[in-house]
């Protein structure tokens, strides 16, 4: 029997659709897109239909999308290209940024012979970026750039990246979103967001691993990272993927397509799960904040979560205790920790997050096993006590 996937967040199954796109360009078109020959003009065509694909998926121009292996890259693209650019001085991050924000933010704090001052954003306890502390940081020392993610890929809460925006701008300073986990789930557009820089990526939406892109504002001016033969405008030089590509603009039309319908039957499948999980005791983290449609972070108190998804796992279910690209480096979750949850509620952390494939049998059924493993534990626990 194939495992029941519950864990959409970290990645999803190529589409149908779009692995039959992006076949062809692994052999019988598999001219390099720079060449001037007839295989090599077909790529180029094919990564301009691409770019014309995920433009259209949030309001921008072709010329807007700068393709990039991954949302890792395409966050670092900004950061440090920006930083290349720019007088150092403060930038502004939230406390529960993903790894690849938060990780090259520290770097440039740590650079001896700049003065970038690095600002994290507190959060409340549901997870949502405190407004008044955005003031208050501007206040301290106007920043340069702030980067504050549209929606938290643990908790799926989704963030005012609008109002941050214009607060950021007021100050003169550059504005990005990663947009990686809230992108195919919600609505993204570029302008109503007002943001300068926008990261999206494409495995999240039923596309291919390896392609990604950040959205860019026609004003702003970024240092690349690699350096060649002046790819992607001059910002990203190396031979382009095509076949991930194709992949990912096939997945941002039909995610646009899906979206209403998908949107609608998963947040009634949460919205289930969630009451059947309060009734069991759980500790559901952002319950009252406005949150991804697909996404349920909970802890089972006393239950360790790894515990949990380990059982769980054997019984034929994979879900998560936390954000997959995290789990090179183990332990209490940094966005429960600004969250303020005590560290023993934080153990027991664990995340489902629901797919367009996904059904209610397979949630019930999902439900069923959880029960008994549940009292198992508890079970176990007591008798050890």
């Amino acid at each position: 029997m194939e495992p029941v996937y519950f864990d959409h967040n970290a990645t999803t199954a190529v589409d149908d659709a779009v692995l039959d796109a992006m076949l062809p360009y692994f052999q019988k078109e598999f001219g390099n897109p720079s060449s001037s020959h007839t295989l090599g003009t077909v790529g180029r065509q094919a990564v301009t239909q691409a770019r014309k694909q995920v433009a259209d998926s949030v309001g921008v121009q072709p010329s807007q999308v700068v393709f990039t292996s991954g949302g890792s890259e395409a966050n670092n693209l900004f950061i440090q290209g920006a930083a290349g650019y720019l007088k150092a001085s403060r930038i502004i991050v939230s406390a529960i940024e993903h790894p690849c924000v938060m990780r090259p933010a520290k770097e440039l704090a740590r650079r001896e012979n700049e003065k970038w001052n690095l600002r994290q954003l507190m959060v409340d306890g549901s997870g949502r970026v405190i407004l008044d502390d955005v003031d208050k940081a501007m206040l301290e020392q106007r920043p340069s750039l702030v980067s504050v993610m549209l929606a938290n890929n643990e908790t799926g809460v989704i963030q005012e990246v609008t109002a941050i925006a214009e607060k950021a701008k007021k100050q003169g300073a550059w504005m990005h979103t990663d947009a990686v986990q809230a992108f195919g789930k919600i609505p993204v557009s570029f302008s109503s967001l007002k943001v300068h820089a926008m990261t999206l990526s494409s495995h999240k939406i039923c596309g291919p691993k390896g392609a990604a892109a950040l959205i860019v504002d026609k004003q702003l001016i970024l240092k690349p990272l690699i350096f060649g033969g002046g790819h992607e405008n001059g910002l990203r030089s190396g031979t382009e993927n095509v076949p991930a590509i194709v992949g990912f603009g096939v997945a941002c039309e039909l995610s646009k397509i899906r979206m209403e319908e998908t949107t609608a039957r998963i947040t009634a499948m949460r919205l289930f799960l969630e009451q059947r999980l309060l009734e069991m005791g759980a500790v559901i983290f952002g319950l009252h904040a406005l949150r991804l449609p697909n996404t349920c972070y909970f802890s089972l108190p006393d239950i360790e979560g790894e515990t949990l998804v380990s059982r769980l796992e054997k019984e034929g279910f994979a879900i998560a205790s936390g954000a997959a690209c995290s789990s090179v480096t183990p332990g209490q979750s940094h966005v429960l920790d600004a969250m303020g949850v005590e560290p023993m509620l934080a153990r027991c952390a664990v995340r489902i997050s629901i797919g367009r494939d996904n059904t209610q049998e397979q949630l019930n059924n999902f439900l069923k096993a959880l029960n008994i493993i549940v009292k198992e534990l508890r079970l176990m626990s007591s008798v050890m006590v």
